[in-house]
């Protein structure tokens, strides 16, 4: 578990990775058989042995801020320490097949792709891979993606989609000792409280898989004074809708819910479907010896989605765990990954 540990005990906060990107790009050219491309913060290698079948298997190298919970410690079969979980743990598994293909290239079934990227923790306009998809997607280009995210050694197929809404609520102002003269905007947001409390969520199968999706308020915003009955008010939302709605349906499934009142989206991603369907994913599901299941946030399938390539969430650690001031990892998760996927990609299963 070393190299879990090594890359733990390098801060990496977002918008600051680049001493492990640097770190990381110089063990990848190191290895034999491995053609490495560096984009800013973004590391690619890959190998190109002339399989029918190409895989990418991708981690971020960023972690959210500290909670004083560096360097990494070990106790009693779990190793804890900032991004252990979220997902260095993922990282090190990823280095490591990076290593087997490089060392095992008579035994490789299929040609890989080793995305490394910055600042997934924060707003998508930085996120690496967004970049890359902008950038340069034919490097990404592959018959099935493995985002190495947290999903405790188990296979989560495609994600939900996220959407986020301001829902504006109007008043009349007035001074606060003639209130009656005015229409109080907070006191108005009743009405969209209601709404949200009185919301059934659905929680439809697709591609065989239940998701499960909530419309929550997550902000409230409004007053002017002291003493001023206040003219507006505004309500932020967030809706995490299954992957068989699309950004536009979600849009208008949400205006639909606060019929009435302005609505205006913030900000909106797809989700992604399982493609249990596909052969490939079906292979690696069945090589997991687990039954999948959904994933219930959005993660960055969702980029490979939209490419037309299938991706899977699969990785060490569990995401409750995530963020956590008490983060840590098992490390029999570390080693159970790893051993699932070395199987799959070569001949020695």
């Amino acid at each position: 578990m070393g190299l879990t540990a090594a890359l733990v005990d390098i801060p990496s906060e977002s918008h600051h990775e680049q001493q492990i990107t640097d770190l990381v790009e110089q063990a990848l050219r190191a290895l034999s058989g491995l053609e490495v491309h560096r984009v800013g913060n973004v590391v690619v290698a890959s190998t190109d042995r002339g399989h029918a079948e190409r895989v990418v298997l991708a981690g971020h190298l960023d972690t959210v801020p500290s909670a004083g919970n560096l360097p990494h410690r070990i106790v009693d079969g779990w190793m804890w320490g900032l991004g252990t979980v979220d997902m260095k743990g993922g990282v090190a598994v990823l280095l490591r097949m990076a290593r087997l293909a490089s060392q095992a290239a008579q035994d490789l079934r299929r040609d890989i792709t080793c995305v490394l990227y910055d600042c997934e923790e924060v707003a998508a306009e930085f996120n690496g891979l967004h970049r890359l998809v902008q950038t340069q997607p034919e490097l990404l280009s592959a018959d099935l993606a493995i985002l190495l995210e947290p999903t405790e050694s188990l296979v989560e197929a495609g994600c939900q989609g996220t959407l986020r809404a301001v829902v504006e609520i109007p008043g009349v102002r007035a001074h606060s000792a003639r209130s009656w003269l005015g229409v109080n905007a907070i006191h108005a947001t009743t009405d969209v409280l209601n709404r949200l409390g009185a919301y059934q969520a659905r929680q439809p199968f697709v591609d065989g898989l239940q998701y499960r999706e909530g419309l929550s308020a997550v902000g409230i915003s409004g007053g002017v004074a002291g003493n001023v009955i206040p003219d507006s008010c505004a309500v932020t939302v967030n809706y995490r809708f299954a992957p068989d709605r699309s950004p536009e349906q979600a849009t208008d499934h949400v205006r639909e819910v606060f019929a009435g009142y302005a609505v205006r989206i913030d900000d909106v991603a797809p989700g992604a479907r399982p493609g249990a369907d596909q052969p490939l994913v079906r292979e690696f599901i069945d090589a997991c010896g687990q039954p999948a299941r959904a994933k219930l946030g959005w993660t960055d399938v969702a980029r490979f989605t939209a490419l037309g390539i299938p991706a899977l969430n699969f990785g060490p650690g569990n995401p409750g765990l995530a963020h956590a001031s008490d983060e840590r990892v098992e490390i029999e998760q570390i080693r159970q990954c790893e051993s699932v996927l070395r199987r799959w990609l070569t001949r020695a299963n």
